[in-house]
């Protein structure tokens, strides 16, 4: 929760000393904490806001945004945002107005459709929504767009997007990966936080800097057209203010005054390649930002460091450095894609951006060093990070309060430490900072607790901690997926639930026998039921084992929410589909799963939709994705029942250890229903 003290030097020590716990405190153990599902079918999970009534916000890249009400256990559709998709465009950020409580606005960060090229399903060997690589620059015209930060009211459990206000545009190169993700923030002023992505291609700089400037290159693989560029929004975190009318002011004591050419006074800091995920600390009003890395495994005397995952805390504004440094005496090779010749490592204290790309100034400022930078391998200065991929993401710093009654709330021994999430690794840690901001000492955060693929995270207003868990998977509602809230409860526990249903296949008049066999109170406290079978907020039936005839087919989610005898509830979700059955999908490539394979083959694909409306191959999509480690790159989209593919590795890849090539095939039906399936080809030894 955000507390503003506003009071004298000497109040503030006061309260200071009052409500932060001993440095030397140690945390409670793991056994005083419980996870509790919130909602286990969230979609692709992207972003999360918890609401001043505990409700809270959770988004899904494909538009879908989602209200999780405590009151009933259920989980409520709010919107669904028309956006365009392609590589990991779509809705990414989500916040509430810091004033809120009286103004309901809602800030989304997302793509809109616009009149981008999209494929075209009649020709399956060519995919008119990608982006060409090469070409003249009214080839790469066709594919400009923008990401749109806006606002909506929200009334009730619905979002009202006839309330749109526009806000802020930045600009993307579409049709190509990568990295336009963005986070939203608030600090105790009110000025809004917007962190923005480099939008640049990767994949065609063995794993090093990206600062392609071929006249017949496409732009997106060139970096200094974006985060090193002061003319431009992306590879960025922004500040503004905004007004009652949806415009906004530039607060002061951002990185260049209004008016200073060729810059934007929305920039407060710049040099980032993916900052992800951050978050303005409540207090100090210290941006906590996690920066993704290249992906180069080893350093290169002629292009640079290996890849860096990098962690800051932005207390002034500052140039980070991407795409020349890594830190002040990390610096990249200066590299000729024209000639495959190196120069001399870029100057860290005295940057120069002399792209053609570039739209803003030549001489930029020094750069400045990140709080936290790790690698592949072991951290000598902080091994307790450990080893593997690099998904940094800035999560939120814990306000203690000795005044909130919430019987979830967090202890005070994490008061003030930054969380830090780690998506590739599955783990939180807690950093503790010094009076300068640097990192004095990193603990572990309940590891014995399950971080899947950890998405964003935030404590609400009763103290608890909130987690959006991707899952393992690639671009899809993963099974692991899901919406969570990590409770401090030493003395008592919530309801386990579980929920089952049969039959699940049927037209109406459907009856259906529903089961809360396995459901249990960790600390034996008697239970009560609550079921709601068409998610209307209505209690249907008191019993554990009820039956419920759906009079209408439609697409339904029944809720069991259980309260123990302290009051205390949690609730579990079954969809159930009543009528036309959802489509099948199979997916049918040659060469097969466990079939030789290398990349660089053409992968034929035949996609056999089973169902029971005439199927459209016009909705079959085949979304080509580079496997690695345990994320992936989505590098094609195809649309059709048949087609071809060829395989290929990014440059930045090339040498890399567990990458496969991965087929997801998915179609929705006209009843909106959706059915996927994936293949994993694996290279042969």
């Amino acid at each position: 929760m955000i507390r503003k003290l506003l009071a004298t030097t000497a109040a503030a020590t006061l309260i200071a000393a009052t409500f932060a716990a001993p440095a030397s405190a140690a945390a409670p153990p793991d056994s005083d904490f419980q996870k509790v599902t919130l909602d286990d079918f969230p979609g692709e999970p992207i972003a999360l806001a918890v609401l001043p009534d505990k409700r809270v916000l959770h988004t899904a890249r494909n538009g879908d945004v989602r209200i999780y009400e405590p009151r009933t256990g259920r989980n409520v559709l709010a919107a669904h945002i028309p956006v365009y998709l392609h590589d990991e465009e779509g809705v990414q950020g989500v916040a509430i107005d810091a004033d809120f409580a009286s103004n309901r606005w809602v800030y989304i960060y997302y793509s809109p459709v616009l009149d981008t090229p999209t494929d075209n399903p009649d020709t399956p060997g060519v995919n008119e929504g990608d982006a060409p690589e090469t070409g003249t620059p009214a080839d790469f015209a066709r594919f400009d767009g923008h990401l749109q930060l806006s606002r909506f009211k929200l009334k009730g459990n619905t979002l009202d997007l006839a309330t749109e206000q526009q806000i802020l545009q930045v600009n993307t190169s579409r049709g190509i990966c990568c990295h336009v993700g963005g986070k939203i923030d608030f600090d105790s002023k009110g000025n809004l936080y917007l962190s923005t992505g480099d939008d640049s291609n990767p994949f065609a700089s063995n794993g090093y800097t990206p600062i392609d400037e071929r006249a017949n290159r496409n732009p997106a693989f060139d970096a200094q057209r974006s985060s090193a560029n002061t003319n431009d929004l992306r590879g960025k975190v922004l500040r503004i203010k905004v007004k009652p009318n949806g415009t906004y002011s530039i607060p002061k004591g951002n990185l260049f005054e209004p008016g200073t050419p060729k810059t934007r006074p929305e920039i407060y800091a710049m040099g980032f390649r993916n900052p992800f995920r951050f978050t303005v600390d409540p207090n100090t009003d210290v941006v906590y930002v996690g920066d993704y890395s290249p992906d180069a495994n080893t350093p290169n005397p002629s292009r640079g460091p290996d890849g860096r995952g990098r962690w800051m805390a932005v207390d002034k504004p500052a140039n980070y450095g991407w795409p020349y440094c890594v830190a002040p005496d990390l610096p990249y090779v200066d590299y000729n894609f024209a000639t495959g010749q190196s120069g001399q490592p870029f100057n860290c204290a005295q940057p120069v951006n002399d792209s053609p790309h570039n739209t803003g100034l030549r001489n930029l400022p020094t750069v400045e060093k990140a709080e936290i930078i790790y690698g592949y391998g072991p951290n000598a200065q902080w091994p307790e990070l450990g080893t593997g991929g690099i998904g940094p993401m800035g999560g939120p710093a814990y306000d203690y309060d000795r005044t909130n009654r919430s019987e979830t709330a967090w202890p005070a021994e994490f008061d003030g430490k930054p969380l830090f999430a780690e998506w590739t690794r599955d783990y939180v840690k807690a950093f503790t900072l010094d009076n300068r901001n640097q990192v004095t000492k990193i603990e572990s955060v309940l590891p014995s607790v399950i971080f899947d693929n950890p998405m964003d995270l935030e404590f609400g207003p009763d103290g608890a901690l909130y987690v959006l868990e991707y899952g393992d998977g690639y671009f899809a509602e993963n099974p692991e997926a899901q919406l969570a809230r990590i409770d401090y409860a030493p003395a008592n526990k919530t309801p386990i639930v579980k929920i089952n249903a049969e039959p699940t296949v049927g037209s109406a008049p459907f009856t259906v026998a529903f089961s809360s066999a396995g459901t249990y109170d960790p600390d034996g406290d008697d239970l009560k039921y609550a079921w709601d079978f068409n998610a209307d907020g209505t209690v249907d039936s008191r019993k554990a084992y009820p039956s419920y005839t759906y009079t209408q087919n439609g697409d339904y989610r029944a809720v069991l929410k259980v309260t123990d005898s302290t009051g205390r509830s949690a609730s579990a979700e079954f969809p159930l589909h009543v009528g036309p059955v959802a489509p099948s999908v199979e997916l049918v490539t040659d060469p097969a799963e466990g079939e030789p394979f290398a990349f660089g083959d053409v992968v034929n694909y035949q996609v056999n939709v089973t169902d029971d409306a005439t199927v459209n191959c016009a909705n079959v999509t085949v979304t080509y994705i580079l496997g690695h480690d345990q994320h992936g790159h989505p590098l094609s989209t195809s649309a059709g029942c048949s087609g071809s593919i060829t395989t290929f590795i990014p440059a930045g890849h090339e040498g890399a250890d567990n990458l496969t090539a991965v087929f997801v095939a998915e179609y929705t039906d006209a009843d909106g229903s959706t059915g996927s399936a994936q293949v994993v080809l694996t290279p042969s030894e």
